[in-house]
Formats: structure tokens, sequence, C-alpha cells
């Protein structure tokens, strides 16, 4: 899964150039002029480049020819919801989910969906994703979820300070105490003095 530069647990990245050569290696589709993963299989191309730019009727139509399963790896271990999810295409996360993709597939850090749209401050979709199933267990394990390092979904949202959608997940049961294996709650990584700080610090407090 990919995270928002510069924060992870509350610290500065420094290894940001080493992450920029990585990206360089990637290949480049000399047809959409995208960057895509050098592992991609070839039979979901068109659903990871559709994925990439957000562009639906694409997406539908890689759908519609898929020969594989649609929560497939297609690039860096995401899921076409996972990067849906992570860029903000709100459509085509609906159009996802309508063909059956799954809210609990996890990419090669443990994360769900859910940890990207989070990641991202993407609220109307965080809505959708809590909204698209009527089993509350469900929902209550996607909230739940952790990546390798033990972050759940809000732990993501409160590293990127996204207040609407710390709101959201507090609303829907998510655990503002829970800790991950460094043993930071959600709070510590929001910046001190910060509206999601406190509103994170609030619900940890029961207020």
């Amino acid at each position: 899964m990919a995270v928002p530069a510069g924060r992870r647990n509350g610290l500065m990245e420094e290894d940001e150039e080493e992450q920029d050569a990585l990206f360089q290696e990637e290949e480049v589709d000399d047809d959409e002029g995208l960057e895509l993963d050098s592992d991609t299989p070839p039979h979901l191309r068109d659903l990871a480049s559709a994925a990439e730019i957000g562009d639906l009727d694409a997406l539908r139509q890689a759908l519609d020819n898929l020969s594989g399963s649609i929560d497939e790896p297609v690039e860096d271990g995401d899921t076409a919801l996972h990067l849906t999810c992570l860029y903000g295409y709100l459509p085509c996360v609906q159009l996802l989910l309508e063909r059956g993709a799954s809210l609990e597939v996890k990419d090669q850090d443990g994360a769900i969906p859910l940890h990207d749209a989070c990641a991202s401050g993407f609220t109307e979709i965080v809505q959708v994703m809590i909204n698209s199933t009527n089993n509350p267990e469900a929902v209550k394990r996607m909230l739940e979820s952790v990546d390798v390092e033990g972050d759940t979904p809000l732990h993501h949202a409160s590293r990127g300070e996204h207040e609407d959608v710390i709101r959201l997940l507090l609303a829907a049961g998510a655990s503002p105490t829970k800790t991950n294996i460094y043993g930071k709650p959600p709070s510590e990584l929001a910046d001190p003095d910060t509206e999601s700080r406190r509103i994170l610090e609030a619900a940890a407090n029961g207020v």
C-alpha cells in the first residue's frame, strides 16, 4: 500500500530518494503513457491502467473482458479496488464494488482498500465502503483490520490528519485506543495542537 509521503508513525521519512529510484524503475506503457509495475500480469494490464487513471469506461471494459479474478493484485500487491481507493476515483470504486470486489482483500503490506481511502482522506469513498455492506460484523472487521505495522484505517486517517474521515470512522465504531506495533494509538500519529489530535484524544477519553 502506498502511504502519503513523509509521515510514518509520527516520524518523517528519510528515504524519499530511494523511493524515487524505485519509481523510476517501473515500466512505462507506451500506449497510455502510464507507469505500470513490471510485475503486472499481462491479463491485468488493462485493469491496472484503468484503475490508475480512473477511467470508468475503460475500467468497465476491462472488467467485462477480465479472464482472472477481480481481486487479483494488479500492481505492487494492490488490487484494482486498492488503487481506486488510493487515488480517489469514487465512480470506479462503486463499479468495482458492484462487480463484487472484496472489501477485505489485503495487499502485500496487509492493508485492505479502506486503509488506502483513509490514508488519502477520501471521505466519500470511506462512507461508500462502510455503507456497502449490511453486515455489522464485516464493518467491524474492516475497522479493526491491521496492516503489517499494526495500523488500523483510523491510524492512517490520523497520520494524514483527515478530520472528516476520523469523525466518520469513530462514528462507525473504530477504536481510538488500539495501538500499533510501535505502541502508538491513532492520536499520537496526528500532530499536537491540531483538530485531529483533539478529536482523537476526546474519543479516547470517552468525551
